[in-house]
């Protein structure tokens, strides 16, 4: 399972049919302790770039951009309760939407794991 990233630090990953998205583990330690999140609704449909959905910390709100174009199929429900997860698993338990990509080959312009790595150090 391949995971991509953006310059805005959103991660996304294929599961099957579907992409998993969220934000990374460096934009989840510059945003410090996520108190909310908004999330989008199930069946909308995004173009890459759209803002999906905002996270807000202790020190500021920011938004969440689709890394690819798609509708949602599935949100987090889990971090309505408990935003903290986005700090405590950004890549894993605080996924942010599912999406039905409808043109996967937007991830082939996106960053690998060194690629990334390198674009926050």
């Amino acid at each position: 399972m391949t995971t991509r990233y953006t310059k805005d630090h959103e991660w996304i990953r294929i599961d099957g049919d579907f992409a998993v998205v969220g934000i990374t583990a460096y934009a989840a330690e510059q945003l410090g302790d996520v108190v909310f999140v908004e999330l989008p609704e199930i069946g909308k449909t995004l173009s890459q770039g759209d803002e999906m959905a905002v996270v807000e910390s202790v020190k500021a709100a920011s938004e969440v951009y689709a890394p690819a174009s798609g509708e949602i199929v599935a949100v987090n429900d889990a971090l309505e309760g408990t935003p903290a997860m986005v700090n405590e698993a950004p890549d894993g338990e605080g996924w942010f939407v599912k999406l039905k990509l409808s043109d996967p080959s937007q991830l082939d312009a996106m960053m690998d794991d060194a690629a990334y790595k390198a674009h926050t150090s």
